[in-house]
């Protein structure tokens, strides 16, 4: 077993092209043992947002802290919040806007193992 405490895990700054103000933190994965998924935590900053991109896998989402927009493949926003889920599936093109001027946005983000 493992328990870690999000603020002891390490954050990156998210480099892929078309990311701004975005933060990656792995508290659970591949090297704790993790047989199947692996979690990562996204932090948005004030007006922050992923890139807009797909992948040939789904993740699944859960908001822990503030508002923001799920784009979907056709530029849509859909907006989401604190205490929601959402399912991206694979190779559906998708993006997470921050929709705040000055609060975080934070969601949890579970993928195959593979991937995180």
């Amino acid at each position: 077993m493992k328990i870690i405490s999000l603020s002891d895990v390490p954050a990156k700054a998210v480099t892929m092209e078309g990311a701004v103000g975005a933060v990656k933190q792995i508290p659970l994965a591949t090297e704790d043992g993790a047989p199947v998924y692996a979690y990562r935590v996204f932090s948005l900053n004030p007006e922050g947002y992923t890139p807009y991109h797909q992948h040939p896998y789904e993740h699944m989402n859960y908001v822990i802290e503030g508002e923001g927009y799920l784009v979907n493949e056709l530029g849509e926003k859909q907006f989401i919040r604190q205490g929601d889920f959402a399912l991206v599936l694979p190779n559906e093109k998708h993006q997470y806007r921050n929709a705040s001027t000055t609060d975080k946005f934070v969601m949890i983000c579970g993928v195959p193992k593979e991937f995180q």
